[in-house]
């Protein structure tokens, strides 16, 4: 009996010098025992938790910049209106959202009806602050806003309302708009 305890103690000298540790070797039995299916398995969800986190991780990043284009946008309230321009300090109303878009770090469109094309439709219900409103007609989409929030059942937007005015907040004047976000699912 004796020499059991010197040859475990002699053993785990040999492990130690080879930089194995004890909780290494309770880990051994079980990956052996499966013929290394479990490192497989093992590899594979960890490879699935990986590419979820950086799924979320990018939806999160996305995310803050929406809310940072919102607050660039806020920034503008006061600026002056001009048909065509996309700032720093005159907008029009597409010209807004693409440099308060453009500032935080997501591309948009120029205008309001490019804009609306490439936004993913979302159901009035389902905004966020920092979505995005298009006001459509006969002719199609005609002005762009960023969504605040909503208040007293009515949609609250930051935009460049037209000629001789400033950005501003506002409701809207219409039913006849719908809303687009650039976040993907």
């Amino acid at each position: 009996m004796p020499a059991t305890p010197r040859k475990v103690r002699a053993l785990a000298l040999a492990l130690a010098g080879l930089g194995i540790t004890a909780s290494t070797m309770s880990a051994l039995p079980a990956t052996a025992a499966t013929g290394g299916s479990t490192s497989d398995a093992t590899s594979t969800t960890t490879a699935k938790k990986t590419q979820k986190t950086a799924r979320v991780s990018a939806q999160r990043r996305v995310a803050n910049r929406v809310l940072s284009a919102r607050d660039i946008a806020m920034r503008q309230r006061g600026d002056a209106y001009a048909y065509g321009a996309a700032g720093p300090d005159r907008f029009d109303c597409s010209g807004l959202v693409r440099y308060s878009y453009s500032r935080a770090g997501l591309s948009v469109p120029r205008t309001s009806s490019a804009q609306a094309g490439q936004a993913r439709r979302i159901a009035k219900k389902d905004m966020r602050s920092g979505d995005l409103m298009f006001f459509y007609g006969s002719g199609g989409v005609y002005h762009a806003a960023i969504f605040l929030r909503w208040s007293r059942g009515h949609a609250v937007m930051v935009h460049s309302p037209g000629s001789g005015q400033r950005v501003r907040v506002a409701v809207p004047w219409t039913s006849a708009w719908f809303a687009g976000t650039v976040r993907r699912a």
